[in-house]
């Protein structure tokens, strides 16, 4: 009787968590079928007098040459080979730290590790300048952006996987060498497919930080026609009277539903890579 009743409890608070959790995101979905007097003189997340035109008005051109698709387009632009490039330039990186021995390998991993804790912040400015010296500043291939992550930019990943290789037996390497694989043979065709959920998560949390950088994008693109979803976004609440709310909404609702769906349907993987994180070898 006492299993039963923790039992029961135990799944209300889980419950009762889980809404406080979801209120907001379900509050924002109705908000955008609401008119403006409804959504501020209201806590409900049902609209009592649904209209369709934040989503419609979300749809249209807003701030001259950009609009709600020209921005997604922008995003994929310049998400995608900023992943790609990511991955292959942190796995090789990690690959090397992991299983080879070469001079200065200790020393070189502090420094990498160092940078972690030196903050984003101080780097905005020689970056910028460093850039607007090659002429990569406001490109429509987005090169400030996208060509650091070719040189294993991101720290946390390489750390990441080379805790991942670590726990990878060594005995698949010797069974590729005998094989016949080359080190490049090993990493791609035996040691990759061991450590994919590592890799799946490293190309999820890429995909939704840059989707949601803000001030790269603000100090490298200028011209709104190459204006990527986070800038956008921010571009859509600017009015000079009446904001339409619904529409604003709308657009930032619209913005996040790739990263949902990316994310819901990779969450199998993320799971797994964050339970062999958890396990020894």
């Amino acid at each position: 009787m006492k299993q039963k009743f923790s039992n029961r409890l135990r799944v209300c608070l889980l419950l009762l968590g889980g809404g406080i959790m979801l209120y907001p995101l379900l509050w924002m979905l109705g908000a955008t079928f609401m008119t403006n007097a409804e959504l501020f003189g209201s806590f409900s997340p049902i609209p009592l007098h649904p209209t369709l035109d934040g989503y419609r008005l979300a749809m249209e051109e807003y701030g001259g040459a950009i609009n709600l698709l020209g921005a997604m387009k922008n995003t994929i632009l310049l998400v995608l080979p900023k992943v790609l490039f990511t991955l292959i330039s942190c796995t090789l990186t990690a690959y090397g730290f992991a299983r080879f021995e070469f001079c200065g390998k200790r020393i070189l991993f502090a420094l990498l590790i160092s940078t972690l804790f030196l903050p984003q912040s101080v780097m905005y400015v020689p970056q910028f300048l460093m850039f607007s010296e090659l002429g990569w500043v406001d490109s429509p291939f987005y090169p400030a952006l996208i060509l650091p992550s070719l040189f294993a930019f991101d720290t946390y990943f390489i750390f990441m996987l080379i805790q991942h290789f670590k726990s990878t037996p060594r005995e698949l390497d010797d069974a590729a060498k005998i094989d016949g694989c080359n080190a490049v043979q090993t990493l791609f065709h035996v040691l990759c497919p061991v450590i994919r959920p590592a890799l799946i998560s490293c190309a999820l949390l890429q995909f939704i930080w840059s989707s949601n950088d803000y001030m790269g994008p603000l100090l490298y693109v200028s011209t709104p026609e190459f204006y990527p979803l986070s800038l956008f976004v921010k571009l859509s609440m600017d009015a000079d009277a009446g904001a339409a709310w619904n529409r604003i909404l709308a657009v930032s609702l619209i913005s996040v539903l790739p990263t949902l769906m990316l994310f819901f349907s990779a969450q199998k993987f993320f799971v797994e890579d964050i339970t062999a994180g958890s396990l020894k070898s």
